[in-house]
């Protein structure tokens, strides 16, 4: 499952393998905002030594993911309505022009990687599986991405998500119970708007319709940070 941690493969290094787990866990959303990570608990997790976990989280800290303690503990940082407004306005800016830029160098195979990756996605929203759906979403997003060619705008888009991590964990927390009863509906809605004007070559109409997804998970998530910060 999605942001599941285990222990780390032979297959890369350990430091890699502990890094790169925490940070798909953290831009999935699987710790609380404000949430501390130990180093002992961590190492105990992924079956490591203090020292490869010590150096995952000053990695994910010097990347804004993490906040470090003296001690060396690390914590999720807290979210605010200011900041998912900051992160929202820089994600319409960069995200918008890599989905105009790829809607120009999109081909019959990407867009077939698209329309699998949505399938899946409403397949795992039936199956009630809130964080592999969202994982899903998050690889329908980065295909667009890659396809704009653009590294730059690439490296900065993986940036913006993984500090919009704490509040993918509010809107999993928020998910979850609604797919439990049959209450939610997968957000593909826009994800097809995407693909329908990428296969028409309307860059503009991809473009509009990547920033109204933005914006509408936007609006969901001020309402819930505000609720959080109210408890």
């Amino acid at each position: 499952m999605a942001g599941e941690l285990a222990p780390i493969s032979s297959r890369m290094t350990i430091a890699d393998g502990v890094y790169q787990q925490l940070r798909d866990a953290l831009m999935v959303g699987h710790f609380d905002p404000g949430q501390t990570l130990t180093i002992s608990a961590l190492a105990t997790t992924f079956g490591t030594s203090h020292m490869p976990v010590r150096e995952a989280l000053r990695r994910l800290a010097a990347e804004n993911a993490l906040e470090v303690s003296s001690g060396g503990s690390a914590r999720v940082p807290a979210v605010s309505v200011d900041r998912l407004d900051d992160l929202c306005r820089a994600r319409v800016v960069v995200e918008g022009l890599a989905t105009e830029l790829a809607t120009a160098r999109m081909n019959s195979a990407a867009l077939l990687e698209l329309k699998t990756i949505v399938a899946e996605h409403e397949a795992l929203s039936d199956e009630k599986h809130v964080y592999d759906m969202l994982d899903r979403n998050r690889a329908f997003h980065f295909a667009v991405y890659r396809q704009s060619g653009s590294e730059v705008l690439l490296q900065i888009i993986d940036s913006l998500w993984l500090r919009y991590g704490p509040y993918m964990r509010m809107l999993s927390t928020y998910i979850a119970p609604l797919l439990s009863t049959g209450m939610h509906e997968p957000f593909t809605l826009h994800h097809h708007e995407i693909i329908n004007a990428m296969e028409r070559g309307d860059g503009a109409a991809a473009k509009a319709a990547m920033v109204a997804d933005i914006n509408d998970t936007l609006g969901l998530l001020r309402q819930l940070c505000e609720r959080h910060l109210s408890s």
